[in-house]
């Protein structure tokens, strides 16, 4: 008879050597994750979950863009005409190279910043500060003239810079004209311009259908930026400039493509190497909010742009506290162990509209795994770029 398990889901991180163009990066991971095993003294089980973060993947398969790449695009699609560049979001990392390309690639740019913070939670100004002047951010455009009057400088909690002057000395550095304005709605940017890069990511395909819906006669979004190769450059087809990242000064490294081979790769490599039926999925940004900055993870257009099949899907779990306090509100001990065992082997496989589901997370298995993988590798010195979840998929009766 099997030992009863103390332990539920336990995320490691995995220390992987450092990724370059052209490594076979399923043999190192494959690698790594075995080493580890050994080394740590756990074994792999059938259902773990190899999680390999998105950045090692671009690099191990070169995907690299330059500032001059961006703005032959930028040259290509918008024919000269002052683009509008609207809801970018506030980050030196994730746009500021990407304004640079497309400054470069233009003669002027109005620069529409939606306020009183971006779509992912870096803020411009404090939503009191908004309430103070008696500004309604759902219909008001300002000007940087009124936008200075009424706030003055602002710099960002975590970098200490005025993305506003930080842009705008950025675009004049390109030798591109710029004018500042800020508002909410798309349709706010056809009172200057036809022609729209609509910067978004999670919201952008709305944003595309209003600005043609009333007129617009240029639109792109970032995902259609580089979404080809240009003279040899890496691209996305599916995603563009979103969900790329700062390489160097003038080099961006972008979201990795054809991802799924690699996920099987693995996948029939640890078979291969263990006898275990592990899945993989590559992954980005989690889904997770920093209650001090309010900034959300979410830069990445999808936490995860490849799995294996047994990823498919979102949990199917009751809620153990709903059946104690509900159901089984007379028993305890072995007795309410027994009860609540029996209730979860017994479940359906949907529980859609059940109450004893409910406050269970209906998100998808790849974005909550992804978020967990996330906070686990971290983002700076960590060294461990791949994840191993074991025991995600177990329950009360394991």
């Amino acid at each position: 008879m099997e030992k009863e398990r103390r332990v539920g889901t336990v995320s490691r991180g995995i220390r992987c050597p450092i990724i370059r163009e052209g490594d076979d990066l399923a043999s190192i991971v494959v690698n790594s994750v075995i080493e580890a095993s050994k080394f740590e003294n756990f074994e792999l089980k059938d259902k773990d979950v190899i999680a390999i973060t998105e950045s090692i993947v671009a690099r191990s398969q070169g995907n690299y863009v330059s500032v001059d790449d961006i703005a032959k695009d930028i040259k290509e699609k918008f024919k000269n005409e002052t683009i509008g560049v609207i809801f970018p979001i506030l980050s030196r990392n994730r746009f500021a190279i990407c304004l640079k390309g497309i400054a470069r690639g233009a003669k002027k740019i109005v620069l529409m910043l939606s306020y009183p913070s971006d779509e992912v939670g870096n803020e411009l100004v404090s939503i009191d500060k908004i309430d103070e002047a008696n500004v309604n951010p759902y219909s008001d455009i300002l000007s940087l003239r009124k936008y200075r009057e009424l706030f003055g400088y602002n710099k960002h909690e975590f970098t200490g810079i005025d993305y506003v002057a930080y842009y705008e000395d950025l675009i004049k550095s390109e030798n591109c004209e710029v004018e500042i304005v800020f508002a909410n709605q798309a349709k706010s940017i056809l009172n200057y311009t036809k022609a729209v890069l609509n910067c978004d990511i999670h919201t952008r395909q709305r944003t595309k259908r209003i600005l043609k819906n009333l007129g617009a006669e240029i639109v792109y979004s970032l995902d259609e930026i580089l979404n080809k190769s240009i003279d040899g450059s890496g691209y996305n087809e599916k995603y563009g400039l979103l969900g790329s990242n700062k390489s160097t000064e003038d080099r961006i490294k972008l979201f990795p493509r054809d991802c799924k081979n690699l996920v099987l790769k693995v996948q029939k490599m640890i078979f291969e190497e263990t006898g275990k039926r592990v899945e993989v999925m590559v992954y980005g940004d989690g889904a997770f909010k920093d209650p001090k900055g309010k900034i959300w993870e979410l830069a990445d257009p999808v936490i995860s742009p490849a799995f294996t099949d047994g990823l498919i899907g979102t949990p199917n779990e009751l809620k153990l506290k709903y059946l104690a306090d509900n159901d089984y509100k007379d028993l305890s001990g072995e007795e309410l162990k027994i009860a609540i065992s029996n209730s979860i082997k017994a479940k359906s496989k949907s529980l859609v509209g059940n109450m004893a589901s409910q406050g269970t997370t209906p998100r998808q298995l790849t974005d909550l795994i992804g978020s967990l993988c996330d906070l686990t590798s971290g983002s700076g010195d960590k060294g461990t770029p791949v994840v191993l979840v074991q025991g995600y998929f177990d329950n009360y009766t394991n």
